[in-house]
C-alpha cells in the first residue's frame, strides 16, 4: 500500500492506494468510530460490480448499508439529482453523523460530495473512486459541486473527505475509454510539475494501460502527492492551485460546446495542446517540448484536434470560466515539461488563431471521446 497524506491547517486525512481496499471498508469505518447506518451513493453499473463486496464488508462490521443510485452521466450532476438524494436521506432518517460513501467516478464524487457537504450542513464523507481519472484527480482536494445551466461545476463548495480509498483492482473492469480519459490527467501532472513523472509515463505507458500493479500504484501515488502539495498551499483555489487547471480552461468549454459528448479526459487533452500551442506562439515553450507533449497525448490514445466544434463558441464559453477575473480569461501555460505559469493577459485573437489551426471539419469523435 502507498499512502499520501493531506495536511490542512484544520484537518488531516489520507489517500490510501492499493489493491483490495473495498473489502476493508467495514473495519475502516469501525476504526473511525461509526457504528450505525451507512449511505452508499453510486451509479447502477458500479452497484452491479461492487455493491455485494461492499455490503459484505459493512455487514460483517455490523453496519447497516443503504445504497442510493444515480444514473450514469454528466447530465445527472445537477440540482435535481441533489434534491432527490436529500429526500432519500431524509426518508432514511440520516443524521449529521451518518457517513456517506461516494463510490464511482468524478460525477458521483462531485455530486455525492456536494450532497454530503450541504445535507444538515455537512455529514462525514468517504471517497471510493473507481476510475483512473477520479483516483489521480477529482477525488483529491475537496472540490465538490454540480453543473447548472450551460456551465460545468459552477455551483459547489470545498468539502474535504475523512478518507480516500483508491482500490486499483477496480480499474480492471474499466472500459478502455475510461482508462484513456484518466491518462489525460496523469499527463497533466507531469507537464505542470514533474518531468520525471512525464518520462516515467512515456516509458511505461503499455504497463500502465494493462494496470501493472507497481507501475499503476506509483503513478497514482505520484499524481496524488503532487495534487496534495497544491491543495495544502491553496485549499480554496485562490492562486497557486489554479495551476491544476492546466488544459481545463479550453477543456471545460469543449465539454460544454459538445454538450458533454466529448469526455472530460479528451477535452483536457485538447486543452493541453491548445495551451502548449499558445505558449509556443508567445515564445515561451520550445517547439521540441510541444512536440513531446503532443506525442505522448497521441500515444495515450487521446485527441489533439477539435472535431467539428466551433472555435468561436468555445471562446464564448471560456469567457464565463469561474477562474476568470476582471473579465479576463485565465490560462495556465507551459514553459517546459515540468513547469507552467499563469496568465490572464493573453490576446484572445491568438487563442482564436490556435483553435482555428486545431479545427477539423469532421464530426467524428475519436473512440475514446464518446
Amino acid at each position: 500500500m502507498q499512502v499520501v497524506k493531506i495536511d490542512l491547517s484544520w484537518q488531516k486525512y489520507e489517500i490510501q492506494i492499493a489493491s483490495g481496499l473495498l473489502g476493508l471498508i467495514g473495519k475502516i469505518l469501525i476504526d473511525f468510530g461509526f457504528s450505525k447506518q451507512v449511505i452508499i451513493i453510486t451509479n447502477p453499473l458500479i452497484k452491479k460490480l461492487y455493491a455485494d463486496n461492499l455490503n459484505i464488508s459493512l455487514k460483517e462490521a455490523s453496519l447497516k448499508p443503504f445504497i442510493l443510485e444515480v444514473p450514469d452521466g454528466e447530465e445527472y450532476k445537477s440540482l435535481e439529482s441533489a434534491g432527490q438524494l436529500y429526500d432519500r436521506l431524509a426518508d432514511l432518517n440520516c443524521e449529521r453523523t451518518t457517513p456517506i460513501l461516494a463510490m464511482g467516478g468524478g460525477v458521483i464524487g462531485d455530486l455525492a460530495g456536494f450532497v454530503a457537504a450541504t445535507y444538515m450542513r455537512g455529514v462525514p464523507l468517504f471517497l471510493l473512486p473507481t476510475t483512473l481519472l477520479a483516483q489521480v484527480d477529482s477525488s483529491i482536494g475537496g472540490k465538490v459541486g454540480i453543473n447548472h445551466g450551460q456551465l460545468k461545476n459552477n455551483v459547489g463548495t470545498f468539502y474535504q473527505p475523512r478518507l480516500v480509498l483508491s482500490d486499483i483492482s477496480v480499474l480492471k473492469t474499466l472500459p478502455e475509454q475510461q482508462m484513456t480519459n484518466g491518462l489525460a490527467e496523469v499527463i497533466k501532472y507531469g507537464i505542470i510539475k514533474d518531468k520525471n513523472l512525464f518520462n516515467y509515463v512515456a516509458d511505461n505507458l503499455a504497463k500502465l494501460k494493462t494496470l501493472h500493479q507497481e507501475v499503476t500504484e506509483n503513478v497514482i501515488a505520484r499524481c496524488a502527492s503532487i495534487k496534495a502539495q497544491f491543495v495544502e498551499k491553496d485549499e480554496k483555489d485562490l492562486g497557486l492551485r489554479n495551476i491544476l487547471n492546466f488544459g481545463h480552461t479550453t477543456g471545460h468549454a469543449i465539454e460544454t460546446v459538445s454538450e458533454f459528448k466529448v469526455s472530460h479526459g479528451c477535452a483536457v487533452a485538447i486543452g493541453m495542446v491548445a495551451a502548449g500551442m499558445i505558449s509556443k506562439k508567445m515564445g515561451a515553450l520550445p517547439a521540441v517540448e510541444l512536440n513531446k507533449i503532443k506525442s505522448l497525448i497521441v500515444k495515450a490514445g487521446l485527441p489533439v484536434t477539435l472535431a467539428g466544434l466551433d472555435p468561436q463558441k468555445i471562446i464564448q464559453i471560456m469567457k464565463h470560466d469561474k477562474k476568470n477575473s476582471g473579465g479576463r480569461v485565465k490560462f495556465i501555460l507551459p514553459k517546459t515539461i515540468g513547469e507552467v505559469f499563469i496568465s490572464d493577459n493573453i490576446d484572445m485573437g491568438l487563442v482564436e488563431q490556435v483553435l482555428k489551426e486545431m479545427y477539423e471539419e469532421t464530426q467524428d469523435l475519436c473512440n475514446n471521446c464518446r
